[in-house]
């Protein structure tokens, strides 16, 4: 029983020992009324000034739904097979046929070739109507906080002193950009957005602006420049076909014309001619022609079968929510940045109260 007894009543010291004491923890919190008034009225003022220097950002968000040609690719695929006198699976082993499938819109979007493709979009500020390109927009008319001045002055100080290879006046290059088009490249990463829905496939373009009206432009111009990407990516191939119908067209049509002419000619000037060789020639001349018109008219349905093809493999989008000009800001959120940052001091603040007091170790269970 004694060892019960002791065993019970070490249990009871450990206990007593690793108890938490809020009352000495919040009689040292009560000692340090000062610090805390201070610490959290420095902070305030602070988190204010900070947060007051930042300007306002605006964001406008479009949706659309991109058509997928699976079922049209594997019919087409399927009938083909059908004139070949073989079967072919349907569902998931057929596959989508789609190379540039919804997924991989958002790498599209973040290349150096799609952003480069967006500097020399004309822009208008909401409260002013003089036209500039979106490369010298974000280049010259941004907002910036006032101590970006400040620290900026060393920088801008040496690029005086050793000036080095200045950015050159010519055409956009995506292959060789200068630095000040690289660094607005990495700035348009956080202004330009896409996110495609794993499940409905449904794409979302952001745009983030200090212009609420810019923001909406934006975004409807890269909605547009998106489009007319995969449009040209996905019937790539067929308009190559057209091009290339067109061109055997013309070829056999002139071949056409030529024998039609010569034919013609060869039989107004040997009408009255009883010869056999002559009406062999006119002959030959006119199987000559018939080969060219089938030649010819074959061709011209193949031109036409192209011109379809090139309009069925074009592709549609649906416009779930359209751009529109942002009425209210998306931030920055001044009030509950300043809460946080109040929160963060007052934190800080106790852990180092209580550690001067010696209470750290016991609120951490520590002996």
């Amino acid at each position: 029983m004694n060892e019960q007894e002791n065993t019970i009543i070490e249990q009871q010291q450990l206990e007593e020992e690793s108890s938490i004491d809020f009352r000495a923890i919040l009689a040292a919190m009560k000692k340090h009324v000062r610090l805390y008034k201070k610490v959290l009225a420095i902070t305030f003022v602070v988190a204010c000034i900070y947060m007051l220097s930042l300007p306002n950002y605006y964001r406008c968000e479009v949706k659309l739904a991109p058509e997928l040609n699976m079922s049209r690719s594997m019919n087409s695929l399927s009938a083909m097979a059908a004139t070949l006198g073989l079967r072919m699976g349907t569902g998931a082993a057929m596959g989508s046929t789609e190379a540039l499938y919804p997924m991989v819109y958002p790498e599209l979007m973040s290349s150096i070739d799609f952003k480069v493709s967006l500097f020399n979009v004309p822009v208008h500020k909401k409260d002013s109507t003089r036209m500039m390109t979106y490369y010298d927009y974000l280049l010259k008319e941004q907002k910036h906080p006032w101590w970006s001045t400040i620290t900026g002055a060393p920088f801008r100080l040496l690029a005086s002193l050793f000036p080095g290879d200045k950015d050159e006046k010519r055409p956009f290059d995506a292959f060789r950009l200068t630095k000040t088009e690289d660094n607005i490249v990495k700035a348009m990463d956080k202004r330009v957005m896409c996110d495609v829905d794993n499940k409905t496939l449904v794409i979302s373009i952001a745009v983030v602006d200090q212009d609420p009206y810019i923001a909406a432009c934006m975004a409807d111009t890269v909605q547009h420049h998106l489009q007319d990407f995969i449009t040209e990516y996905r019937t790539k191939k067929v308009r190559i076909d057209l091009e290339f119908s067109r061109k055997l067209y013309g070829e056999a049509k002139e071949r056409y014309e030529k024998a039609r002419r010569l034919y013609a000619e060869y039989a107004d000037a040997n009408q009255d001619v009883i010869y056999q060789t002559a009406r062999i020639k006119l002959q030959d001349l006119e199987n000559d022609m018939q080969l060219k018109y089938n030649a010819y008219n074959t061709l011209a349905n193949y031109l036409q079968s192209a011109e379809a093809k090139v309009q069925e493999e074009t592709p549609s989008f649906t416009n779930l929510q359209t751009a529109t000009v942002p009425v209210q800001k998306a931030g920055p959120a001044r009030v509950k940045s300043v809460l946080i940052y109040l929160f963060l001091a007052f934190l800080i603040t106790t852990v180092w109260i209580l550690y001067k007091e010696g209470q750290l170790k016991s609120l951490l269970g520590m002996n």
